[in-house]
């Protein structure tokens, strides 16, 4: 009896949950090929609005930002955020709990807050270098924005790549000392191929997150124009089917990105497995 109360509550909740998240999401895919620009009734299919994105200057000056943006933020947050591991991993017991903390603060913090905070840092470093002649003074937009999205991302790096340090064996890092390596070899060698798929998987979350943040950007990015504000300026004026198909494409876009790094570490542990069977052997 138990059994089968338990298996309708899982059936209800995973019918509840897909329709709550992904019913509205198809809903909006299979209205952007819509022929009509209502959004009640289906009238036929077309592409025109697809194809009318692709004559919009301003989306694409916007998606060309987007990326941009995501590409370099998600490289340096990774590299920044890697390093910081590395430290926090060589602290001592105390220092790291407190550290690891203090990292978890921008983590469950509200956006809006941390881009208001961000915003507030910018305006009083540009009054400041008002007064400093050698200073720019005037960094308001893609140099705040970068800024604001690798701060954003370097947590969630830390994050990722910290749990598989702390599961090294600190042997084979001693091992490879041992046997001639200094200690740049040895990390290359030993440490950077251990910790690779977290760091592919930290550089795939930041990535996803600088596309499509929206809050970050909206109190950092001054006169520059990513590709979440630009579909909120398209929403204030009035909802156009072409907003259902710029959607739809960073739907797939990012859902690609996740289906290309599950495959890629689907593919590595059965790898790792194989190694580990034949080691057996």
């Amino acid at each position: 009896m138990k059994t089968k109360h338990l298996r309708l509550m899982q059936r209800t909740y995973i019918i509840l949950f897909f329709g709550f998240m992904y019913l509205p999401i198809a809903y909006m895919i299979l209205f952007s090929f819509n022929e009509s620009k209502g959004y009640a009734l289906f009238t036929g299919f077309t592409l025109k609005w697809y194809q009318s994105l692709l004559h919009n200057s301003s989306i694409l000056r916007a998606l060309a930002v987007s990326i941009e943006v995501a590409l370099v933020s998600a490289v340096v947050a990774t590299v920044l955020g890697t390093a910081a591991s590395l430290g926090i991993a060589g602290m001592k017991r105390t220092s790291r709990l407190v550290i690891t903390n203090v990292t978890y603060i921008p983590v469950v913090n509200p956006e809006i807050i941390t881009g208001i905070s961000l915003m507030l840092l910018f305006v009083a470093y540009q009054r400041f270098a008002a007064d400093v002649p050698w200073l720019p003074d005037t960094i308001m937009g893609m140099p705040t924005l970068l800024i604001a999205h690798v701060a954003f991302n370097v947590p969630y790096v830390i994050f990722n790549v910290s749990p598989k340090l702390r599961q090294l064996d600190v042997h084979l890092y001693e091992a490879a000392l041992d046997l001639g390596c200094d200690p740049k070899q040895a990390f290359f060698k030993v440490i950077l191929p251990e910790i690779s798929p977290a760091i592919l998987s930290s550089f795939l979350i930041c990535l996803t997150y600088s596309i499509d943040d929206f809050m970050i950007s909206y109190f950092n990015c001054g006169t520059v124009e990513t590709l979440p504000i630009a579909i909120y300026s398209m929403t204030r004026r009035k909802v156009s089917p072409e907003i259902y198909a710029l959607s739809t494409i960073m739907f797939v876009a990012i859902l690609a990105v996740i289906l290309i790094s599950n495959a890629a570490e689907g593919r590595r542990y059965r790898r790792d497995l194989t190694a580990q069977q034949q080691a057996q052997m």
